[in-house]
C-alpha cells in the first residue's frame, strides 16, 4: 500500500511541477551529454535530460504500448493467467473501455508532460548563454522549441489538448482544437528555417520540423473536430505536399532492405530522419520494441543465455487478414519483403516435424556460430526455432562449439503436455486464446547483437520519423486533393523500393483509393506506433476487431488521468475531462 500511495503522490508532484511552475525547485543539472563525453557543459547537459526522457515516452508500457494495443494491430491478453494482466490496463485500452485511472494512459501522460517541462527548463538554462552570443546555445534553443512542439503534437493526438508553456514559473495554458493547431504550427514555423540542417537522425533538425508540420496539417481536420467526420481542406493538403516534397527532394533515400531500418547500425541508414539514438554511452534503453512481442522461450542472442522475449503483444487476426486480403492465394511472406525476412535458415531435411516432438528430438537440430544466429524478422507464424538450454541453463552446443538450433519448446504454458512454441493465428481473451504461444508475433526490430548486454540494452535506434512515412503522407494528401495518379506513383515508389530481396519485392499497384492507401500504411508502418492515428483519420477506429466492438467516438481521445485532474483541482477549469469519461 505504501508503494501505491507513493506512486500516486509522485504522479501528482510531476504534474504540479510540470504545469504549475517550479519556483521552489531547482532541477539538478545532470552530468550527461549527447556527445558521449560525459562532460556536463551547458548545451549538452541541458539537452540530454530531454532526449533521455523521450526514451521513456516511447517505452512499451507507455506511449508505444498505448498506440499499439488501442488499435486493430496489436492485442495483449492475460498470458496464461499469469503474465501481463497489470490491473487490466492493456485489455481495457484494447477494448476502448479505459477509465481515467488507467495506468497505461496515466504513465504516458506523465512522461509526455514531464518531458515538455524538461524542454522548457532546457531553454531557460540555455537562454543566458545564447544572449551572451553563444551560437550553439541558440541553436539548441531552436531544437528545444521543436521538441516542445513534437511532444505537444503527441499530447494533441492522445488527449486533444496541448500545453502552452514558456516558463517554468508560469502556469501552462491549455489549448484545444484550432487554438492548439495554431500554437504548434507557430512553434514549428518559428524555428523551421533556424534549426540545424544536420542530417544526423539523433537530433531534431530542419527536416524533422518539416515532417512534423506535414503531420500537423495532415491531421488538422481530426484535431479541429476530434469526434466528428474530418473535413480535409485543400489548403492543409497543399502544405502537406509542400513539406513532404521538400524532404523527398533532400538528402534521404528509401532503404532497399526494409529490415535494415530496424537493425544494428541503422543510425547511418539514409532513410532515417529522426530516431532515438542508442549508440555508445547512449545505450541506456532496453530492446523493448524487439523483445516485447517475442516468445519468452526464445533465446535471441545465444551469447547472452538470459536474453529472451516476454510473450506480450501479438498481431490481431484482423491485422494479419489485411495482408491475406491483399495478396490472395500468394503467401504474404513471398509477396512482400516487409512482411517477413528469413534469418533462421532451417535445413530442408529438418523442416518436416511429422512425428517429432520435444521428447524425441535430441537429434533434430543444426549448428550455427553463436554470433551468426539471428531470429527471423517481420511477422512470425507457426513453430519457431532457436537455441536450447540444458538442465543447468547453459546453451547446448555442437562438437565444434557452435550453437545447436532446435524447434523452441514451449515451457511457459506446456505443463505436462510438452509442445513446441507455435505462434498460431488465433489470439483473444479466452483462456485458450491467451496462452503464451498464441498469436502471430511482431519481430520487426533486430534483437541487437552489438550491445554489451543485449537483453537490457540495444544499439538499434528507435525510429520515430523516416522517409517511408513521408511518402505515405504525400500520397494521402495528393489523393485527398484529387491527384489519384500522383498518389499511386508515390505508393509504388515506396513499395518497389524494398528491392534487396527481388523475389519478395512488392509489385506495383494498378489502382489506389483511400482503403488501399490505408492498407498500405499498415504494411509499411506496422509496429511503429502509427496505427491508431491512421485508423482515426481514415474513419476505421469505430470498427469492430478481435475482442473490441465499442464504437463510441469519444474513445478517439484517451481520458485525462484522474491524478492530473486532482492535481489541478486548485485551478478551477484548468483541466476539463474529455467527453465520454
Amino acid at each position: 500500500m505504501k508503494n501505491k500511495l507513493f506512486n500516486k503522490n509522485l504522479s501528482l508532484v510531476i504534474f504540479i511541477l510540470a504545469f504549475f511552475g517550479c519556483t521552489d525547485l531547482e532541477e539538478e543539472v545532470l552530468d550527461e551529454s549527447l556527445t558521449g563525453t560525459g562532460q556536463a557543459e551547458v548545451v549538452s547537459g541541458s539537452l540530454a535530460p530531454v532526449y533521455g526522457n523521450l526514451r521513456y515516452v516511447w517505452q512499451h508500457t507507455k506511449n508505444f504500448g498505448l498506440q499499439e494495443v488501442a488499435s486493430d494491430e496489436g492485442i495483449l491478453p492475460y498470458r496464461g493467467g499469469t503474465d501481463w494482466f497489470d490491473g487490466g490496463k492493456f485489455i481495457a485500452v484494447h477494448q476502448h473501455l479505459m477509465t481515467p485511472s488507467n495506468s497505461l494512459v496515466g504513465d504516458t501522460w506523465n512522461y509526455i508532460t514531464a518531458t515538455i517541462s524538461r524542454a522548457v527548463i532546457a531553454i531557460e538554462r540555455l537562454r543566458p548563454e545564447a544572449d551572451a552570443g553563444d551560437n550553439k546555445a541558440q541553436d539548441a534553443i531552436y531544437e528545444m522549441v521543436a521538441m516542445k512542439a513534437y511532444l505537444n503534437l503527441l499530447a494533441l493526438d492522445n488527449w486533444g489538448l496541448v500545453f502552452k508553456k514558456e516558463s517554468s514559473e508560469e502556469i501552462s495554458e491549455i489549448l484545444r482544437a484550432q487554438e492548439a493547431i495554431d500554437y504548434i504550427e507557430s512553434e514549428l514555423l518559428s524555428v523551421a528555417e533556424l534549426v540545424s540542417d544536420d542530417t544526423d537522425p539523433g537530433r531534431l533538425n530542419k527536416n524533422s520540423v518539416k515532417a512534423l508540420l506535414a503531420r500537423l496539417y495532415l491531421n488538422a481536420a481530426v484535431y479541429r473536430d476530434p469526434y466528428g467526420s474530418p473535413d480535409f481542406q485543400q489548403a492543409d493538403m497543399d502544405k502537406v505536399i509542400q513539406y513532404t516534397s521538400d524532404i523527398i527532394s533532400g538528402p534521404y533515400a528509401l532503404s532497399e532492405e526494409y529490415f535494415d531500418l530496424f537493425s544494428d547500425d541503422n543510425h547511418s541508414n539514409p532513410e532515417l530522419i529522426f530516431a532515438l539514438d542508442q549508440r555508445g554511452v547512449l545505450q541506456t534503453e532496453h530492446s523493448r520494441w524487439a523483445y516485447w512481442s517475442m516468445s519468452g522461450d526464445q533465446v535471441p542472442r545465444p551469447e547472452e543465455p538470459s536474453s529472451r522475449g516476454t510473450d506480450a503483444v501479438a498481431a490481431t487476426p484482423d491485422f494479419y487478414q489485411t495482408w491475406v486480403d491483399a495478396y490472395g492465394s500468394v503467401d504474404p511472406a513471398e509477396a512482400d519483403a516487409r512482411f517477413f525476412q528469413e534469418n533462421t535458415v532451417i535445413p530442408e531435411e529438418l523442416k518436416d516435424l511429422t512425428g517429432v516432438n520435444p521428447t524425441n528430438d535430441e537429434n533434430h537440430f543444426y549448428c550455427v556460430e553463436a554470433e551468426q544466429f539471428q531470429v527471423d524478422r517481420g511477422i512470425l507464424r507457426g513453430i519457431i526455432w532457436g537455441p536450447r538450454k540444458d538442465e543447468s541453463g547453459n546453451i547446448m552446443t555442437c562438437e565444434d562449439g557452435a550453437v545447436r538450433i532446435y524447434p523452441v519448446i514451449n515451457r511457459r504454458t506446456s505443463g505436462a503436455d510438452i509442445r513446441y512454441v507455435d505462434h498460431n493465428l488465433q489470439v483473444d481473451f479466452t483462456a485458450e486464446g491467451s496462452l503464451h504461444n498464441t498469436g502471430h508475433r511482431f519481430s520487426k526490430y533486430q534483437f541487437s547483437s552489438t550491445a554489451t548486454n543485449c537483453c537490457h540494452y540495444s544499439s538499434v535506434d528507435l525510429v520515430l520519423i523516416r522517409l517511408g512515412e513521408i511518402y505515405l503522407m504525400r500520397a494521402e494528401a495528393k489523393l485527398r486533393n484529387g491527384d489519384t495518379a500522383g498518389a499511386l506513383e508515390d505508393i509504388n515508389t515506396l513499395r518497389t523500393s524494398r528491392s534487396a530481396r527481388p523475389e519478395q519485392t512488392p509489385e506495383a499497384l494498378t489502382e489506389i483509393d483511400l482503403d488501399i492507401l490505408f492498407r498500405e500504411s499498415g504494411f509499411e508502418l506496422y509496429w511503429e506506433g502509427f496505427r491508431r492515428n491512421y485508423q482515426i483519420r481514415f474513419g476505421k477506429y469505430e470498427d469492430s476487431w478481435t475482442e473490441k466492438d465499442n464504437n463510441d467516438v469519444n474513445k478517439r481521445l484517451f481520458p485525462i488521468p484522474q491524478q492530473a485532474i486532482d492535481g489541478a483541482s486548485s485551478e478551477q477549469g484548468f483541466l476539463v475531462q474529455n467527453a465520454g469519461y
